[in-house]
């Protein structure tokens, strides 16, 4: 029998303003997982994505990347044991990465995303540089939230053709004098 995908696996992707309680939530996630992951941690756990970008409108998930020892750990039961949704890598389609949703109590939204990523792995630094050039440079940060307005009002509720639709604008950002 086939398990149903849980409801925040299909939850709408909304920009909302930005909100600076989302640095506070992340302080609190990251410290609580530097506890419970401390045996894999390598360069510790980041705040990324655009809740880590002040005055920037995101959509209200924190996003937390840990770099890891391996993937393949003892750290995803633990996750999956303190409330953390494993999405497989067979699902997830990034096979540099674990990924994890940590979701509201009701299961309907999405609170966290945790990256668990492989220690000295290039998706590493290119998160941390495009959440820097975005913290740098607001014309970029503003050019990013368009897109992001409009990839929400376009993919509804296809979170994959969502994120997609900012590759391109992100891998030209690394590229750039931004980052």
């Amino acid at each position: 029998m086939k398990e149903e995908a849980p409801a925040w696996a299909y939850e709408r992707a909304e920009v909302r303003p930005h909100d600076p309680r989302w640095a506070v939530r992340a302080q609190t996630e990251a410290a609580g997982l530097t506890e419970l992951l401390a045996p894999w941690l390598v360069d510790g756990i980041e705040h990324v994505g655009s809740t880590a970008v002040p005055g920037l409108a995101a959509k209200p998930v924190i996003d937390l990347m840990a770099s890891m020892t391996g993937l393949d750990t003892e750290a995803t039961e633990l996750l999956v044991a303190h409330g953390w949704a494993y999405v497989p890598p067979e699902l997830d389609n990034r096979p540099w990465r674990r990924f994890f949703v940590k979701p509201d109590q009701a299961g309907q939204r999405r609170e966290a995303h945790l990256h668990l990523i492989q220690a000295g792995h290039e998706r590493w630094t290119d998160q941390i540089r495009f959440r820097d050039a975005l913290r740098k440079n607001p014309e970029l940060a503003h050019e990013y939230e368009a897109l992001k307005r409009q990839l929400a009002d376009q993919t509804g509720h296809d979170r994959e053709a969502y994120t997609e639709g900012k590759a391109e604008f992100v891998a030209k950002a690394l590229q750039g004098p931004h980052a």
